[in-house]
């Protein structure tokens, strides 16, 4: 048998370990962000994969190949369908915008009178002319920028999809050698410990569902009260870009408003611009009764937290971390709360979990909440 190592040596060889490990974390701190979408992602389209292998019989492999390949064929196709669809009429909106700033531009020009007061807005009238200018004719260093983020957001998207792949396919293997890690003494308490954040999150992707269906009901039957055509699939895409906070409801509401520019409504006698404008009030009034109220309301319920937290989290995470975050935050900060606690209890050495107590311990813990709020 071969001499074990030292304890001077162990802990030297922890540190040598620790500090490669943070080297590299700060090496490829810029591939958090990918691996976490890729990450989410997995998790979002996993039921089907579940339900596929479950219930329909089929292994793993194969219904992850199904869900994935399909998923990955309709991101592509619908994009693809819709560009030329609205691509000529997008055309003619755009010129018309310009002719309509370059009105608005002349009117700028001439001075305005008003009680007697003449007002000179030659200024705003340059600045209105810089920005036709800027968006009209590119300017090669910006070409160049825009190439290479181009460039580095096509590698990003390509490592996102495969890293979904993997996830799909080898989650299993990957979460059995992550608890593998974990010292055999403590190894059921920290698989328990998983089921409890894993909870978490299936109720968190139960909320998002809920949270679509409402949205996706609640513009639907908008858009047909305003008469705009294709109020169905307008309601459908609001409800799925609900998903992701800040940039889907953008999408969403510049497309109700490209449909009500073109098309107009089937039954309010006004131009299109002024239904266009009824469409963005109604949008954002509903949206914000969205992100104000029901969303946290039902994230709170969903992961058992107050809902103003839910609210005021959701809002810090935006400013600190943009899409990613605010998506993230409410399912990360739960799973914090119960990693939290388990720690907090092994720390002052209580059994790890609280249904661990015994019967006898929950039935004196009953008592004395029932005594206190009969003195309350």
């Amino acid at each position: 048998m071969k001499p074990a190592w030292s304890l001077s040596f162990r802990y030297l060889a922890g540190i040598l370990l620790l500090t490669a490990l943070v080297a590299f974390l700060h090496y490829a701190r810029e591939a958090f962000e990918p691996v976490v979408i890729a990450a989410f992602i997995a998790y979002l389209i996993n039921p089907a994969v579940t339900i596929l292998a479950r219930n329909a019989g089929m292994k793993r492999r194969v219904a992850v190949n199904l869900v994935y390949f399909s998923t990955l064929a309709v991101l592509i196709a619908l994009p693809a369908t819709i560009t030329p669809i609205f691509f000529d009429e997008l055309t003619d909106v755009a010129q018309d915008l310009l002719s309509l700033l370059e009105q608005f531009q002349a009117a700028l020009a001439r001075p305005v009178t008003v009680a007697g007061l003449e007002f000179n807005l030659t200024q705003l009238a340059d600045s209105t002319g810089q920005f036709m200018s800027m968006i009209t004719r590119p300017v090669p260093e910006e070409a160049f920028l825009l190439i290479e983020s181009t460039s580095r957001g096509a590698v990003w998207f390509l490592v996102i999809i495969v890293l979904v792949y993997l996830f799909l396919s080898e989650w299993q293997i990957i979460r059995d050698w992550m608890l593998g890690l974990t010292p055999a003494p403590y190894r059921a308490e920290v698989e328990t410990l998983y089921k409890q954040v894993r909870d978490v999150w299936m109720a968190y992707l139960r909320g998002q569902i809920l949270l679509m269906l409402i949205v996706g009901i609640v513009f639907t039957i908008a858009w047909y009260i305003l008469g705009i055509p294709g109020a169905f699939v307008l309601g459908v895409i609001a409800g799925l870009f609900t998903l992701v906070p800040d940039l889907g409801p953008i999408l969403a509401v510049a497309l109700a408003m490209g449909v009500a520019l073109l098309e107009g409504s089937n039954w309010i006698p006004l131009p299109n611009i002024w239904v266009t404008v009824i469409v963005f009030v109604v949008y954002f009034v509903l949206i914000n009764l969205k992100n104000m109220w029901l969303r946290p309301v039902i994230m709170g319920r969903m992961v058992h937290m107050n809902e103003g937290l839910i609210f005021v989290v959701i809002l810090v995470a935006t400013i600190l971390n943009g899409i990613l975050g605010a998506l993230l935050v409410v399912p990360v900060l739960a799973s914090a709360v119960i990693v939290f606690k388990y720690l907090l209890r092994r720390i002052l050495n209580l059994p790890p979990f609280e249904e661990t107590l015994p019967v006898t311990a929950r039935a004196s813990v009953a008592r004395r909440h029932l005594k206190k709020n009969n003195r309350n």
